[in-house]
């Protein structure tokens, strides 16, 4: 048996069987112990209550006038800076909102209404930076037509990837998890 390799192989690494393959597995990270990786359509869902949470609080804000950032006619019009600054301004108090409830909650408001929170890879919590970096690159969901193309393909890797991260995720170092499904040591930062 000297010229086969043993059909026992022993894992000197911590964590479980399962942790174990999943982190050997193209040489990535292990989950932090017991966490649930959040699903794209539950990531999907809370990402459109955020979108109606920061909509609707913009449309009382601004009188409705915030509709303009969706006006064709208006964007091919003279008057198309109209619209662009209420693009700016939807952009703006998303990006405010995405980064303001994560550093204060650990996740967004839709993210808390279905039970998930966002933690950086080994399962600690994220810091400001990596909030602001979060924040920007969600813009591009906001984007109309590019959002459909953005979404499309991350919702595709988020379920290709065993850790079920999306683009963004593997840019910023982190993951989208069920809060409970934290270890306590891990949730403390977590409201």
């Amino acid at each position: 048996m000297s010229d086969h390799d043993s059909p026992i192989q022993m894992n000197s690494g911590g964590g479980t069987l399962a942790q174990q393959i999943v982190s050997s597995e193209q040489g990535h990270w292990s989950v932090p112990d017991g966490a649930i990786l959040a699903s794209g359509v539950r990531r999907t869902a809370s990402f459109t209550v955020d979108v109606v949470i920061v909509t609707t609080i913009l449309m009382v804000v601004t009188g409705g006038r915030i509709i303009d950032a969706w006006n064709l006619t208006l964007w091919s019009s003279a008057d198309f800076h109209y619209a662009l600054a209420q693009a700016f301004v939807v952009l703006a108090a998303h990006w405010l909102y995405w980064r303001l409830t994560g550093v204060a909650y650990s996740r967004s408001l839709g993210q808390r209404m279905l039970g998930l929170a966002v933690v950086a890879e080994d399962g600690s919590g994220m810091t400001s930076q990596m909030w602001d970096a979060r924040a920007l690159r969600k813009l591009l969901y906001l984007i109309p037509v590019l959002n459909l193309y953005f979404g499309a393909y991350d919702l595709a890797r988020i379920s290709q990837r065993h850790t079920h991260q999306s683009n963004i995720d593997l840019i910023v170092c982190s993951i989208v998890v069920h809060a409970d499904s934290l270890p306590p040591a891990s949730r403390h930062h977590i409201r």
